[in-house]
């Protein structure tokens, strides 16, 4: 799965990024939020072939470095939370332009620059934070695992644990609330004449960043919770334990799989990103 999800995420990413960088002119801010995310994207793919390795030479019982540990980690946190935080981004963008079109100077593409450097901010702390944190309660003898056997260790891993859903949960009610105001904007009374051609685009792009959410990241978190507690045995339930034992790896892959379909809300949508970088320009 995840020679596809490179493979795919590498041609996906790197199409969409150079179509946002080939015409800069009549960038605006959606396009930038969105190359933003490629970028993000394009960093977790060339991570890909390190967990490959990884997984490949764990069946040989190979015992890997602190710092690979370290890296690989710190790849997959820019790449998740780079992908939550500018879908958050981009929904936001989407509910001032339908919701509050007069507040223009949010939408500027010097602001979405700044915005975009604040939230690479965020997510460099959090991806670098995060993997400390994790091996802090390691053991020697597997620094990729923690391990929750002693009252401090349990510490450090909950306190991760409360981060890394914090840090999901937060965006997902920001978006949840940006795109609920929009689709009630969009179904006002006053607006009963026929829809045009944006309001559709619009809508696609809402369903495909839930769907990228409700797939990707949704199950992952949850999962994710369960299988933290019955770890430290705060939750003890055999069943429950082997339920999410087993899940794992699936939530895991389908996480991974955000940056193959994070290309798709740009394609989706490419036509509404196209007509208002042209509008914009051609005002100025």
């Amino acid at each position: 799965m995840y020679s596809f999800i490179f493979i795919f995420g590498l041609v996906g990413n790197g199409l969409a990024l150079r179509q946002f960088c080939g015409s800069p002119k009549t960038a605006n801010s959606t396009a930038i939020y969105m190359a933003n995310l490629s970028v993000a994207d394009l960093i977790f793919v060339a991570s890909l072939p390190m967990r490959i390795y990884y997984y490949h030479l764990s069946a040989n019982r190979w015992t890997p470095s602190r710092t690979f540990c370290l890296l690989t980690f710190t790849l997959k946190y820019i790449s998740m939370y780079g992908g939550i935080f500018f879908l958050v981004c981009i929904g936001m963008d989407r509910f001032f332009a339908v919701v509050c079109p007069l507040a223009k100077r949010l939408r500027k593409v010097r602001t979405a620059r700044a915005i975009s450097v604040g939230v690479w901010c965020l997510i460099l702390v959090l991806s670098i934070s995060l993997p400390f944190l994790r091996f802090m309660a390691a053991t020697r003898h597997q620094p990729c695992l923690p391990d929750p056997s002693s009252r401090r260790n349990r510490l450090f891993i909950l306190v991760v644990l409360l981060l890394v859903e914090a840090a999901f949960l937060l965006p997902l009610f920001l978006l949840l609330f940006s795109y609920c105001s929009i689709i009630r904007t969009l179904r006002q009374p006053s607006r009963l004449a026929p829809s045009k051609p944006w309001e559709g685009r619009t809508m696609r792009m809402i369903y495909s960043v839930i769907m990228v959410f409700l797939i990707c990241f949704a199950p992952y978190h949850l999962n994710l919770f369960w299988f933290t507690l019955t770890k430290v045995e705060l939750v003890q339930n055999c069943t429950l334990a082997k339920i999410n034992q087993a899940l794992h790896p699936v939530v895991l892959t389908l996480a991974t799989m955000n940056c193959c379909l994070n290309p798709l809300i740009y394609y989706s949508s490419s036509k509404m990103f196209h007509k208002e970088s042209s509008a914009s320009s051609g005002s100025q």
